[in-house]
């Protein structure tokens, strides 16, 4: 039971992180329907910001965590305004090649400015271990997912209750009666962007504090499971990634605990075909009729 409670604790522990990254890819897609897979470079940029800041400027904890997410809002703005925006009318397969293009683009950039070897991220948050009954939850693990759900709730506060929240959930169900409604389509577009951007920035800074090293290619991989997650909770909906990312966290800590950590990645990726076969729409999405 020790083992298990300990396993159940570190899934909770990843799958906050994978669904801060899910939000991003989910809120993108609910929007104009693309699946910006430079999602998880803007992770591995906001994790390098954060190493920069902390090793090199010395700031407070705060400001490592919260300056990234800025850049990497305003980064998240720039790639929709020059890559995605002048093919928002274009056919959806010239914008994915485009989002694999921006990945590949940005893989290298980093590749060129900070060098394949890998950096080591500092320890951000004090390292105090807490026992409750054997089970072993360190202070790192509190911190993560206490952030995690404080931005969780904070983006779901905002899109329900702001008159810009609003907004954006018209843009998602109708763009056509948005624009008839006096939505500016584009300022809630970038809007997106920026707020997706910023916490797959937060995700690749909590990524890069558990997994200790920083590296270019370090998005490729919580990307890949961060869209897997928006998948399974349903992508579009973001109650639906927060849920898919938890999910997923959970059924890969316990299958390196409990099966093999070589299987861990593959039963990922069954997920996501089970769930394409026998529920496309997802957990929480619905089935819908389009006509044609």
């Amino acid at each position: 039971m020790d083992l298990f409670l300990q396993q159940l604790i570190n899934g909770l522990n990843v799958g906050s992180i994978y669904a801060l990254i899910a939000i991003g890819y989910t809120m993108v897609y609910g929007i104009i329907k693309l699946i910006n897979f430079a999602h998880g470079e803007i992770m591995m940029f906001g994790a390098y910001f954060a190493f920069i800041f902390a090793t090199s400027f010395g700031m407070p904890i705060w400001a490592v965590i919260l300056v990234p997410m800025i850049i990497m809002a305003l980064a998240g703005v720039a790639v929709e305004f020059i890559a995605y925006r002048p093919l928002r009318d274009a056919p959806r397969l010239s914008a994915l090649i485009t989002a694999i293009g921006v990945s590949l683009f940005l893989q290298n950039l980093a590749l060129l400015i900070f060098k394949a070897d890998p950096k080591v991220m500092p320890k951000l948050f004090p390292e105090t271990i807490i026992n409750l009954g054997g089970v072993e939850i360190s202070s790192t693990t509190l911190v993560t997912i206490g952030l995690s759900l404080f931005f969780m709730v904070l983006l779901d506060l905002y899109i329900r209750k702001t008159k810009q929240g609003r907004a954006v959930r018209a843009v998602s169900e109708d763009k056509d009666a948005a624009i008839l409604m006096g939505i500016n389509v584009d300022r809630t577009i970038s809007l997106t962007f920026a707020m997706g951007s910023a916490l797959g920035a937060l995700g690749g800074i909590l990524y890069s504090v558990a997994y200790v090293q920083v590296f270019p290619t370090m998005g490729v991989m919580p990307g890949l499971k961060a869209f897997i997650a928006a998948v399974l909770g349903g992508i579009g909906i973001i109650p639906g990634a927060m849920l898919g990312g938890f999910i997923i966290g959970m059924v890969e800590t316990m299958t390196k605990a409990y099966l093999s950590t070589t299987w861990a990645d593959a039963i990922v990726y069954i997920i996501l075909i089970l769930v394409l076969l026998f529920k496309p729409t997802g957990i929480l999405g619905k089935n819908t009729r389009e006509k044609v």
